[in-house]
Order: C-alpha cells, then sequence, then structure tokens
C-alpha cells in the first residue's frame, strides 16, 4: 500500500503537470502572433474581433471574397466544417464599406498523441531519457519533463513529497531529452514526459531503476599496434569512456572483436584489462578491431561498438643478401618460427594459456591411457586366476583317480 507521502508526491507531480500544461496550450505564447489553431477534421469556428456583436461582416480568404468549399458566414462568425489542410490561410473580416475590422491566420494540426519514451544511464551519477512523438501534429510542441522517486513498500523513511519529485532538465542544445543529475543508483524512478501543443496534451509514464539502464559510452582512443618481430600479433589498446568516473567501487569490462579487413567473421574476447594482444592474427594482412564496455558487475547492457581502429601486423626477421646464398628456405605454414618471438621473451617460448592448454590435454591423455592399462591388467589378473584355479582342480581330481587305481581290488570293494 503506498504511503501518505507517496500519494501527496504523486498528486502533486501529476497536478504540477496539468497546470503547466493547460497554461501553456490555454497562452498565446506560441512564438506566433495573430495565429488561431484549429484541428483537422474537426470544424472551427472564426470570429470578427473587431465587429459589433451581430453586425453581419464581409469574410475575404488571403484577400479575396471566395471562401473554401463547405464555408459558412453567419453574421460575425465564419464557420468552416471538417477544416482540411486545404483550409489554412489568412482571414479578414470587413464592414459593408470594406473597412478591415480585423484578421486572423489559420493553422491546422492535430492533438499530441502518446510519445514513446526510453531512459539510459551512461554513468551511475546521473541518467537522460528520450522521447519522440507519436504522430506529427504539423504544429509548435513544447515537453514537460518531471520524475517521482518511487519509494520501496515497507520503507519508513520519512520525506517531504517535495523532496520526491522534480524536473528532468531539457538542453535546448539536446532536443528531446532530459537528464536527471546525481540520481541514485538503487532508486527506481517514475518519468512523466508530456507533449503539449495548441489543441491539447498527452502525457507518458515509465518506471525505471538506475542499475537496469545502465549502459556505458563505447571506450576511447583505441589503439592497435604491432609487436616487433612478432607476424602474428597485434597490441590493442583503448581507455575509458570520457563519461565514466574513475571511481574502484564502478569498474568497467570490455569485450575486444577483430577480424581480418578481407573477412567478415569476428573473433570476441572480453577482459577487464584496458588492453589486449591478439595472438593469432594473419601475417601481412592488415585487422579491424572495435571494444565495447559494460559495467565489471553486469549491471545494465553492453555499450555500442567503439569506432573502428585498424592495424597490421609486423614482418618477420629479414635475410640479409650477403646471407641469400646459405639460406634454406622453409615451408610456408601458420606456425610462428622460434627466431621471431618477441623482444625480452625467452626463445621458443608460446603463450601462457597454451601452455596451459598442452599441458591439460597431455594430462587427460596419460589419465586416459593408465586407465586402458590398468583395466586391462586387471582382466589378465582375472583371467590367470580363474586358469590357475580350474588347473588345481585338474590337479586334485588326478591325484585321487590314480590313488584309487593302486589301492588292493578287495580295499577299493
Amino acid at each position: 500500500m503506498l504511503s501518505l507521502a507517496s500519494r501527496a508526491g504523486r498528486a502533486v507531480l501529476l497536478l504540477a503537470a496539468v497546470l503547466l500544461s493547460s497554461a501553456i496550450t490555454m497562452s498565446g505564447g506560441w512564438g506566433e502572433e495573430g495565429v488561431t489553431y484549429g484541428q483537422l477534421g474537426k470544424d472551427v469556428a472564426l470570429e470578427c474581433a473587431g465587429a459589433s456583436p451581430g453586425s453581419s461582416v464581409e469574410w475575404r480568404w488571403n484577400g479575396a471574397p471566395v471562401l473554401p468549399a463547405d464555408a459558412e458566414a453567419q453574421r460575425d462568425q465564419l464557420l468552416l466544417p471538417r477544416a482540411e489542410l486545404s483550409a489554412e490561410g489568412t482571414y479578414s473580416c470587413h464592414d459593408a464599406s470594406g473597412r478591415l475590422l480585423s484578421s486572423v491566420a489559420l493553422r491546422l494540426g492535430r492533438v499530441p498523441g502518446l510519445p514513446s519514451v526510453s531512459c539510459r544511464a551512461s554513468n551511475y551519477e546521473n541518467f537522460s531519457c528520450f522521447w519522440a512523438p507519436s504522430l506529427e501534429t504539423r504544429l509548435p510542441t513544447k515537453y514537460i519533463t518531471t520524475y517521482r522517486k518511487k519509494q520501496l513498500p515497507g520503507s519508513e523513511q520519512r520525506r517531504s513529497p517535495s523532496s520526491d519529485v522534480g524536473l528532468c532538465v531539457q538542453d535546448p542544445a539536446h532536443p528531446l531529452s532530459c537528464t536527471v543529475s546525481k540520481s541514485q543508483f538503487w532508486t527506481s524512478y517514475r518519468m512523466n514526459v508530456t507533449e503539449v501543443n495548441p489543441l491539447g496534451s498527452s502525457f507518458r509514464l515509465l518506471d525505471v531503476t538506475v542499475q537496469a539502464i545502465i549502459k556505458p559510452d563505447p571506450p576511447e582512443g583505441l589503439r592497435v599496434e604491432p609487436v616487433p618481430l612478432a607476424p602474428r600479433r597485434l597490441r590493442v589498446s583503448w581507455d575509458y569512456p570520457s563519461t565514466w568516473p574513475k571511481e574502484p567501487h564502478f569498474q568497467l569490462k570490455f569485450r575486444l572483436q577483430y577480424r581480418p579487413a578481407v573477412g567478415s567473421s569476428w573473433s570476441v574476447v572480453e577482459t577487464a584489462n584496458v588492453s589486449e594482444v591478439i595472438t593469432d592474427a594473419f601475417m601481412g594482412v592488415e585487422h579491424v578491431v572495435q571494444v565495447s564496455a559494460k559495467d565489471f558487475l553486469d549491471a545494465g547492457s553492453w555499450s555500442e561498438w567503439s569506432a573502428e581502429a585498424w592495424g597490421m601486423p609486423a614482418p618477420g626477421q629479414t635475410v640479409a643478401p650477403s646471407d641469400m646464398a646459405t639460406a634454406v628456405p622453409e615451408p610456408e605454414g601458420p606456425a610462428e618460427d622460434p627466431s621471431l618471438a618477441p623482444e625480452n621473451e625467452p626463445v621458443g617460448q608460446s603463450d601462457p594459456s597454451e601452455k596451459v592448454a598442452v599441458l591439460v590435454s597431455l594430462g587427460v591423455f596419460a589419465f586416459f591411457v593408465l586407465a586402458v592399462i590398468l583395466a586391462f591388467a586387471f582382466l589378465m589378473w582375472i583371467r590367470v586366476k580363474k586358469h590357475s584355479k580350474e588347473a588345481t582342480k585338474n590337479r586334485d581330481l588326478l591325484a585321487a583317480a590314480i590313488h584309487i587305481k593302486a589301492l588292493p581290488k578287495a580295499q577299493v570293494l
């Protein structure tokens, strides 16, 4: 059940939005003086402001006495039934002598529809909401953007309703968006985006939780560098996005994807570091690299991929002209020559992960071979033991038969 403070906060928020939208709709502050707004497909009535009540006047449309089809002049009023776009223009009313009494420009449009709204947090300190109108109204439009913090059920925290509601600040440089600053990471917010034009208003409510809408900006400063004397390696490094505060409690993890420039299949590596060495690049081929980021604890979603960076592995050692006669050509293949290992790396030493994989494979193979040998030895032991028992039994029977044969016949009987 909602607390009294929560209900009061909701009432304050909705009342403020309604009053503000009503004030904007009813006021003439739309930047177009002398303009009257009408709804497409509805009846529109124009009044002659300078005429005496009930007096007859002459109406003109764009300076001519010819009026739109179905237009009805009723003394000091002009009725346009089911007005269409073709009825837009400047209408003026004149007295019997042709003197101008007043004029007004008619613009036709539609009442706002429900705007579509989404929110995103590029860091854990602020979040922004973005919206788009659901239909083209053809009329000047303004937006009212507010929020209310949602109190968790059963919370005993006492706060005034005014501390739970506020404005989502709009920046003229970034239309159709607003920002809530100093947001609370584990707090839920109810966003209200109200679209207002001279004919009316419409609003959309959206509930958001900051940790669920975290989506960092792409990493910056992506660099791809060759590793000296390593024709199959590339060193890739990047920086945190500038919008993500560097705090020890809110770190990012990264995905690195790369492929040969002539290929279409990406290889993907995940890491917590801001650099990585690609060990399976193609020799002499340029590679395309991109990187994206996500909250280290998996809150929210991955960022968009960064802009592409390009790089090519360094060439291997070359043979001097004086050594060409003694150089022994080697068959081409994907394997690296131990003499082409990077600087400060022992010759013949492979990547640590490759060594671990090889050791694990050898251990599994050795265990399998040992198990087969033990099983074979056990079966042989069972067979030998069984054969030994049968041989012993046969010897006992043979000895008994010989003993019986050696006894006197009378003793046998």
